[in-house]
């Protein structure tokens, strides 16, 4: 853990895929066509917590979905790229405007459209029930599953890394 650890204290920008990553991976299809999505209530506190602490998070995604845009202006997250069949692109242009290096960033991500991205950032994560390639291209394993408070887990470990997370849990206690 000390080597994955010394990885997220370089990381200045954290990426998650959604569709089972923030969510199960489940698509709830309603018969006007109107998509649905659960997200776990833990990620997104986990989120406003990295938030604070000055860690930029964006979301690239191969759908397009109205509530993952309303989810995220929640949250407080701005960079979101929706509908990005070639997820590079879009990390590409995220490199370029926050002038980080691809060491600078972790990705979180669950099936094998996530895997260019993943293995060029300096912070590749899995959730705990990615694809095998996945989880054999990961530097890190979750111990959640997508949906099942995986985003949590990456929060509280980066926040682990900055030094941050006992100060942010004090605040509870």
């Amino acid at each position: 853990m000390k080597d994955i650890l010394e990885k997220a204290a370089r990381i200045r920008l954290l990426i998650f895929d959604v569709d089972g990553v923030l969510t199960d991976g489940s698509l709830f299809l309603g018969d006007d066509g109107q998509e649905y999505k659960a997200f776990h209530s833990r990620d997104g506190h986990g989120i406003k917590m990295l938030l604070s602490h000055g860690m930029e998070v964006a979301i690239i995604t191969g759908r397009t979905s109205e509530v993952v845009k309303h989810r995220m202006a929640n949250l407080g997250v701005k960079r979101i790229y929706q509908g990005q069949h070639d997820k590079t692109v879009a990390f590409l242009e995220l490199l370029a405007e926050m002038n980080l290096s691809a060491d600078q960033v972790a990705y979180v991500g669950d099936d094998v459209v996530d895997l260019p991205v993943m293995r060029q950032v300096g912070l590749a994560i899995a959730v705990q029930d990615a694809h095998p390639l996945v989880k054999k291209h990961a530097h890190w394993q979750t111990p959640s599953g997508g949906g099942r408070g995986a985003g949590r887990d990456v929060c509280e470990m980066l926040l682990e890394a900055m030094g941050k997370l006992d100060e942010e849990m004090a605040k509870y206690l």
